[in-house]
C-alpha cells in the first residue's frame, strides 16, 4: 500500500543524514523536514554541473541530424524509418520520468545522475556496432535515451532545491546548457563525421557522455537545518541483509511508481492539468524542425558544415539571450505572468517554422534559426519556472514524471509522422507548415485557458475565498513544506 503522504523533494534529494550516513530504505517521513536553500555557495557548482548535463542530454537528439543521411544510406531507410532514431531517444528521455523519480527516492539525485551518465555512454558506444536500424532503435534510442532521462531529471530537481529566491534565474541559466550543447555538439559531430564516419563518431560521443558522471558527483545533498533522526537507523543495512532489501525494494516499486506519477495532482489541480495537456500538444511539433533542419538544407545542396553551422548559431542565440531573460523574469512584476510570456514566446516559435517554407538558402534558414532561437530561449527558460509556480515544490518530481510520460507520446510520434509527410509529398514545405500550426494552436490553448482560470480565481477571491498557499517562503531564502493539498497559484 502506498504511503499516505508522498516523499518530498527534500527526502528524494537527501538520502543521507546530517552525519553523512546513508539511511536505510523505508517509508517516507510523516513530517516533512525543512532544508536550507542557500541560493548560492555550492549551489553555483551544482548549477554549473546542471548546465553541462543539459548540454549533453537535451541538445543531443537534435544533433543526430548530422548523421541522418548516413543512417539512411547505411540501412537503406526512408525518412520515416530514420527519424525513429532521434524520436525514440527523445521519447525515452521523457518516458523514464516516473522510474527516474523512484531511483531518486531510493538512491538520491547524485547516484541517479551518475547511473544515467554510465547508461547513456554505454548505449551510444554500443550503437556504433549496430548492423540494422532496429538495433539503433534499441541502443541509440532506448538505452541512451533512458540514460539521458536519469541524468537530466535529477539535475533539474536538485537545482530547484538549491535555489528558491533566485529560482527563475537559476532555471534560466541552467537552460543555457541546451544552448551550449547546440553550439558545440554540431561542430563536434561534423568534425568526427569527417574524420571517423558515423560509427567512429558514435563511439567517441559515447565517451563524451560519460562526463555526466562527473557532473553527478558534485551534486552533493543538502543537509537539514536540524539533525535528522534516521528512518531505519545507521545499522539497518547490516541487520537487514542485501537480499531482504532487494525484495523490499521490488515489493514497494509499484507503490513508489504510483506515488511518483502524480495522477492525483493531475485530477485535483486544474492548472497542472491544462499545462500538461498544452505541453503534450506542443511537443508534437516543437522538436521536429530541429531534427529535419540539417537534412532539409543538405537536400537542397547546402554543404554539411554550413548546415551544422545553423544549429550552432541557434545555440549561440540561446546562450546570449537566456541569461538576461533569467534576470528579467526574476523581477517581481512577472510573478503570476510567467505563463503568458511563455505562451506568447510559443506563438512566435510556432510561426517561425513558416519561414522555412520560403526557401532553403542559407540566409532564409539563418533568419529562421535566429527567430526560433530567441523564442526557444524564452520557452526553455520559463518551462520549469511555470511548472514550479503551479504545483507544490514537494510534488514537483512526481509532476515532472507524469508530464514526461505524457509528452513522450507526442515526442515519439511527431518526427515519424513528419517523415511520412515528407515521403508522401516529396518535400519539406507541408511538414514545416504542420509544425507551425500545431505549436501555435497549443500556445493559444495555454494562453486562453490560463486567462480564464485567472479570471475565475480573481472572482472567487473577490467573494472571500482565496486559495491557501502550499509553500511558505521566508525572507532568508529558506522554505518549508506546509501539509496542505492546495496547489500554488501563479497569482
Amino acid at each position: 500500500m502506498a504511503p499516505q503522504q508522498p516523499a518530498s523533494i527534500e527526502e528524494q534529494c537527501e538520502p543521507e543524514s546530517e552525519e553523512g550516513e546513508k539511511t536505510g530504505p523505508g517509508p517516507p517521513s510523516e513530517h516533512p523536514i525543512a532544508y536550507d536553500a542557500p541560493d548560492g555557495g555550492w549551489g553555483w557548482v551544482v548549477l554549473l554541473a546542471t548546465i553541462v548535463v543539459l548540454a549533453l542530454t537535451l541538445a543531443f537528439p537534435s544533433c543526430l541530424s548530422i548523421f541522418y543521411l548516413d543512417l539512411q544510406v547505411e540501412f537503406n531507410a526512408t525518412n520515416s524509418e530514420a527519424s525513429w532514431v532521434p524520436s525514440i531517444m527523445t521519447s525515452a528521455l521523457h518516458v523514464g520520468g516516473p522510474l527516474c523519480s523512484v531511483l531518486v527516492e531510493r538512491f538520491g539525485c547524485r547516484a541517479t545522475v551518475i547511473f544515467g551518465g554510465v547508461l547513456s555512454g554505454v548505449g551510444m558506444a554500443a550503437s556504433s556496432f549496430s548492423n540494422s536500424i532496429v538495433e539503433l532503435y534499441i541502443t541509440t534510442g532506448i538505452i541512451t535515451g533512458l540514460g539521458f532521462c536519469f541524468s537530466f531529471q535529477p539535475a533539474v530537481t536538485i537545482l530547484g532545491h538549491y535555489f528558491v529566491r533566485r529560482r527563475p534565474f537559476a532555471n534560466a541559466m541552467s537552460s543555457t546548457g541546451t544552448a551550449l550543447g547546440l553550439c558545440t555538439l554540431p561542430f563536434l559531430g561534423d568534425y568526427l563525421h569527417h574524420k571517423l564516419g558515423w560509427r567512429g563518431s558514435f563511439l567517441v560521443l559515447g565517451a563524451v557522455l560519460l562526463n555526466c558522471c562527473v557532473c553527478g558527483a558534485v551534486m552533493r545533498p543538502l543537509k537539514p537545518r536540524k539533525p535528522e533522526v534516521l528512518r531505519n537507523g545507521p545499522r539497518a543495512i547490516s541487520e537487514t541483509g542485501l537480499k531482504v532489501r532487494v525484495l523490499a525494494m521490488i515489493q514497494s516499486f509499484p507503490s513508489s511508481l504510483r506515488r511518483n506519477m502524480a495522477f492525483d495532482l493531475f485530477c485535483s489541480n486544474l492548472r497542472f492539468r491544462v499545462f500538461s495537456l498544452g505541453i503534450t500538444w506542443m511537443m508534437l511539433g516543437f522538436v521536429v524542425p530541429l531534427i529535419y533542419l540539417v537534412p532539409y538544407a543538405m537536400t537542397y545542396k547546402m554543404d554539411q558544415s554550413r548546415a551544422a553551422l545553423l544549429l550552432s548559431i541557434m545555440g549561440f542565440v540561446n546562450i546570449f539571450v537566456r541569461p538576461p531573460i533569467g534576470v528579467l523574469f526574476s523581477l517581481p512584476w512577472f510573478k503570476g505572468r510567467h505563463i503568458y510570456v511563455f505562451s506568447a514566446a510559443l506563438v512566435i516559435n510556432g510561426l517561425s517554422n513558416s519561414i522555412c517554407c520560403i526557401g532553403a538558402s542559407f540566409h532564409v534558414l539563418l533568419a529562421f534559426v535566429v527567430v526560433y532561437g530567441i523564442s526557444m530561449s524564452v520557452v526553455g527558460s520559463l518551462m520549469f519556472t511555470v511548472m514550479m509556480d503551479i504545483v507544490e515544490m514537494n510534488r514537483f518530481p512526481s509532476a515532472l514524471g507524469l508530464l514526461s510520460i505524457m509528452e513522450s507520446v507526442t515526442l515519439l510520434i511527431g518526427p515519424p509522422l513528419a517523415g511520412k509527410l515528407i515521403d508522401s509529398t516529396e518535400g519539406f514545405t507541408y511538414m514545416f507548415l504542420a509544425c507551425s500550426i500545431s505549436v501555435t494552436l497549443s500556445a493559444l490553448f495555454l494562453m486562453i485557458s490560463f486567462y480564464w482560470l485567472d479570471r475565475r480565481d480573481a472572482a472567487q477571491k473577490d467573494n472571500g475565498s482565496p486559495a491557501k498557499p502550499a509553500v511558505t517562503l521566508f525572507n532568508d531564502g529558506q522554505y518549508s513544506i506546509v501539509p496542505t493539498g492546495a496547489a500554488i497559484s501563479p497569482s
